[in-house]
């Protein structure tokens, strides 16, 4: 039987526990056992970590002790899947760079806050993206500094009325990559809960957790 991880906590206006039970949910569903829990000291226990499938991370604005990131960095290293979204994964330790690398990028701004706007699907090859067609969400755009080593699955593309400067910007929404043997998936939706009553949010992140697993 494979095996998860889920871990939440930080900001609650992320509603982090309320987003980690529906995917620990659907886990379970898969065949999972999965753990949840509400701290970073579970990224201590080097053994178990390491001996994991899957961590999915829902803290936002948070911080990390060196251990605690050195379990983690170590575990994804040595081959645990990696999986997470919106400011749970991509905001969760502002002062950890080599956190940042292995995820492939940082949250900086949302412009205009809770507003509507299109997700254009890019590989449309990808087993996380297959079938899927372009959809709108009514949440917040992520604007993110991110790595070109990242394989992006999904983009989408900022008007400009709120930041003139950055119109026709085509910013990461969905990606893919590598650290050391381990697999990372993010994906920027998902600010509340209800984000993931869109199918389409809510299957990016499902198939995205299951392409992560070791």
């Amino acid at each position: 039987m494979k095996s998860a991880l889920c871990v939440w906590g930080g900001w609650e206006g992320h509603e982090p526990k309320q987003c980690v039970d529906i995917f620990a949910a659907y886990l379970a569903e898969q065949g999972y056992q999965v753990d949840v829990s509400d701290t970073l000291d579970s990224y201590l226990d080097t053994a178990k970590l390491q001996a994991l499938d899957l961590i999915v991370q829902c803290v936002t604005m948070s911080t990390i002790t060196p251990e605690q990131e050195k379990g983690l960095l170590d575990a994804v290293g040595s081959g645990v899947g990696f999986a997470g979204w919106h400011g749970g994964t991509a905001d969760a330790f502002r002062s950890n760079p080599d956190y940042q690398f292995m995820i492939g990028g940082q949250w900086v701004a949302h412009p205009g806050n809770i507003i509507d706007y299109t997700v254009t699907i890019t590989n449309h090859d990808d087993p996380i993206t297959a079938g899927l067609d372009d959809f709108t969400m009514h949440s917040e755009q992520y604007y993110l500094h991110i790595d070109p080593s990242n394989e992006v699955l999904a983009t989408t593309t900022f008007s400009g009325d709120v930041h003139p400067w950055i119109a026709g910007c085509e910013m990461p929404v969905v990606w893919k990559r590598r650290w050391g043997q381990g697999h990372v998936f993010y994906c920027s939706l998902g600010h509340v809960a209800k984000d993931f009553d869109v199918p389409e949010a809510r299957t990016l992140v499902q198939r995205g957790m299951l392409w992560a697993s070791r």
